[in-house]
């Protein structure tokens, strides 16, 4: 008996047609060129989460930087000072709050 395939192309056509929605040109409507560009799609957004990471790091280390420096110590004292005394708040918590409660911050870079 001879199986056809026809629902099952059409399933996986609609899918890879789905990921591309909104793609410009051949990218949206084309299923070979769509199947690359989610390919592509999908690696790039892979890559990009890590690099998101990075960047809020940094962010975060030049927010407190300049926050710390306003009050008349490096960055590096202030985390080596942090770690001697066993505070364990980390970057992105002291960012916060070197932008948003300034004075708390103020209070911690005392202690």
């Amino acid at each position: 008996m001879r199986i056809k395939r026809g629902t099952h192309r059409i399933k996986r056509r609609k899918n890879i047609l789905a990921r591309t929605k909104g793609m410009m040109w051949g990218r949206k409507s084309k299923v070979t060129v769509a199947k690359i560009a989610a390919i592509k799609a999908g690696a790039f957004a892979y890559r990009d989460r890590k690099l998101k990471k990075r960047n809020n790091r940094g962010l975060q280390q030049v927010r407190i930087n300049a926050a710390a420096r306003e009050l008349g110590i490096s960055y590096s004292r202030f985390i080596g000072s942090l770690k001697k005394r066993k505070i364990e708040l980390d970057r992105k918590v002291l960012a916060e709050l070197c932008r948003d409660y300034p004075k708390v911050f103020e209070q911690i870079v005392k202690v």
